[in-house]
């Protein structure tokens, strides 16, 4: 185990970040503009369609100011937001899961143990803790407590959903600030970079994917999981994200090639991890994991492509630098 990393990134680290947001407020300048001369134009006549891209622009400003909040306060505060959004994401996914007051002990767990310890532990640099304690200790563990108290009804279901709620909303998001503290020769005190440039490439994934999708989609992918996802959208919005990566590697410790394959791999999960989550929601009858995001859905709407690319970023770039 090695010690905690300083809660502060260097000067370096800092002028990049402010160039990255300088640029997403640029886009969002641009966005918001454009939102409000349609907004004007509909003016005599309701449109959802505007209203809805008025009210997901103006999340994103919420969800940048907060971002780039915690990224200039430091470490802590990035671990802090991302402890936030794993509390927030289980309990959008354990509420369309089936329960019963059998549960009370592991849902207690989960929340105010297994949680905490996962992010403590990453705040401790404990790789070899936080790498297995949600997949093997929780795991064996959540079946012990709830076979305690003697209730078999949907045993196995209820288990399996708690065990696939917690490896989703805090195994897979950890996995975000576990970049603070990967040890990269060369790049000492800029990992916090790296938490925005893969949160940018597959933010940017689903933005293009989506606007590729409705200018040239026509081939749907799984049109009973998701009609929306077509194979022109998804090669479009993963190669144009990968460029946008390529286009960042400065950001990294990546070569420009180096950034583009992590970029694909990144996006191509990504796209996986959205398609995954629409599959749940659709299995439970609902569009959205939530409501606390106006324009956007829940948590999980949000976080949907990044737990699924985050361990797999985390580890090849753990492997490879």
């Amino acid at each position: 185990m090695t010690p905690p990393y300083a809660l502060t990134s260097s000067h370096a680290s800092s002028g990049d970040m402010v160039t990255i947001f300088m640029w997403l407020a640029a886009v969002l300048i641009f966005a918001t503009a454009v939102s409000e001369v349609l907004a004007y134009r509909s003016r005599h006549a309701a449109n959802p369609m505007i209203e809805n891209l008025q009210s997901r622009i103006y999340a994103w400003w919420g969800m940048i100011a907060i971002m780039g909040g915690a990224f200039a306060i430091g470490q802590g505060a990035v671990i802090l937001l991302c402890a936030f959004l794993s509390f927030n994401a289980l309990r959008e996914f354990l509420t369309l899961t089936r329960r019963n007051r059998a549960d009370h002990w592991a849902l207690v767990a989960i929340f105010y143990v297994a949680l905490p310890i996962q992010y403590l532990s990453i705040w401790m640099g404990w790789y070899g803790f936080y790498a297995i304690f949600i997949p093997v200790y929780a795991a064996i563990g959540l079946p012990v407590l709830a076979v305690l108290r003697q209730r078999t009804d949907h045993y196995l279901t209820r288990i399996s959903e708690t065990q696939w709620a917690l490896m989703v909303s805090v195994y897979c998001v950890s996995h975000v600030p576990a970049l603070l503290f990967l040890d990269i020769a060369g790049y000492e005190g800029r990992n916090i970079l790296l938490i925005a440039f893969l949160v940018l490439v597959v933010q940017s994934s689903d933005v293009l994917q989506y606007v590729w999708g409705k200018i040239f989609g026509k081939r749907k992918i799984a049109p009973d999981v998701s009609p929306s996802k077509t194979w022109e959208g998804f090669l479009g919005g993963v190669m144009s994200a990968s460029l946008i990566g390529a286009a960042l590697h400065w950001v990294t410790p990546f070569t420009p090639l180096e950034a583009f394959g992590m970029s694909l791999i990144a996006t191509m999960m990504g796209f996986f991890g959205g398609l995954v989550m629409s599959a749940i929601k659709r299995d439970r009858g609902v569009k959205d994991w939530g409501h606390a995001i106006q324009g956007h859905g829940g948590f999980l709407d949000r976080l949907d492509s990044v737990v699924f690319a985050a361990p797999i970023f985390f580890h090849l770039t753990r492997f490879f630098w």
